[in-house]
């Protein structure tokens, strides 16, 4: 970097953020750090910075880009994710904007099968039974459902579907469905079957949701999709909330319509406690642990920070939404 100019000025906007970014990073820039990741605080640091590493649930607006000024052109997405940011803006400002896929596929995938088979083998249900000294057992006492020779649906055939696919072959899975905009290549290599949203969750025992959450995918999955699935269907989420009508999949919880589900993923978050999804004994949580390992996150981190300084020094991304 020429030492006659100013390095530029990277806004961190959570505290957590690993320190290989930082690293990264402060060797050649000045790193503006926000005292949490709220959105008052953003607002409080980002005048006149030159990029943003986005590391919060907070929606990045018009707001947040006006008050940062015309000089920031750079933000750097620590997740696969970009629902919570204004594309669209940002692509009429000239900004550019990358994300982290691919380095958190085999985490996410690894979510998805732990809650596809805590929920079939009704892990939770499990636990409560010993809690409230239930412990009854008999030859037909708590029986689930079997990965072996099921038809597993994947909503969303990208990285993580795709990487949920190879570890399910390992299960005995008798066929593989999926649904999604167009037939993949990767599908047919993976001996995965492309068919309409309606017929997968018709035909399959487990039905894993992957894709991301846009205008077209938002609720999704409603009173009408619930109703075609069988009684003995796991559902399994590690997409969005926001993809599920929550209420929706509720009722059919309770009123048995599906077997089960597991979900890494709910709305809002973090959920209260006293949620009625926490009250559901066939229902199997985590608080969106999907990429929360150290590896993962790490590389995660790493991939950003390098994502900031290819788009100030307006090189390729390693990964560039726009």
């Amino acid at each position: 970097m020429d030492p006659f100019l100013k390095p530029p000025k990277i806004l961190i906007t959570n505290p957590t953020v690993p320190q290989i970014a930082l690293d990264i990073l402060g060797r050649n820039c000045e790193l503006i750090h926000t005292k949490d990741d709220k959105r008052e605080s953003i607002l409080e640091k980002v005048s006149g910075v030159d990029a943003i590493l986005w590391a919060t649930k907070v929606n990045l607006d018009v707001e947040i880009l006006d008050k940062a000024g015309p000089q920031m052109k750079t933000v750097g997405a620590m997740s696969a994710g970009v629902n919570n940011i204004d594309v669209p803006e940002l692509k009429k400002r000239g900004i550019r904007l990358g994300n982290t896929p691919e380095i958190l596929d085999d985490a996410v995938a690894d979510v998805a099968v732990l809650l596809a088979l805590g929920a079939a083998r009704r892990l939770h249900e499990g636990r409560l039974k010993i809690e409230k000294n239930q412990w009854t057992p008999g030859l037909t006492w708590m029986l689930g459902q079997d990965v072996r020779g099921s038809t597993v649906g994947i909503v969303g055939l990208g990285g993580i579907g795709q990487a949920v696919v190879k570890r399910m072959k390992g299960f005995s899975v008798s066929k593989f469905l999926y649904t999604g905009h167009r037939e993949k290549s990767e599908g047919k290599e993976l001996g995965c079957h492309f068919v309409s949203l309606e017929t997968l969750v018709k035909d399959s025992d487990f039905v894993v949701v992957s894709c991301p959450l846009t205008p077209e995918t938002r609720q999704m999955f409603n009173d009408s999709i619930f109703d075609k699935m069988k009684k003995t269907a796991v559902f399994v989420n590690v997409s969005r909330g926001e993809v599920v009508d929550q209420d929706a999949l509720i009722r059919a919880l309770k009123a048995g319509k599906i077997f089960a589900a597991g979900l890494d993923v709910m709305t809002p978050e973090p959920l209260p406690a006293d949620h009625e999804l926490v009250k559901l004994p066939n229902v199997v949580l985590l608080p969106h642990l999907g990429s929360a390992t150290e590896f993962t996150r790490n590389g995660m981190a790493e991939v950003t920070a390098h994502n900031i300084l290819r788009g100030i020094a307006g090189e390729e991304m390693f990964a560039e939404v726009c």
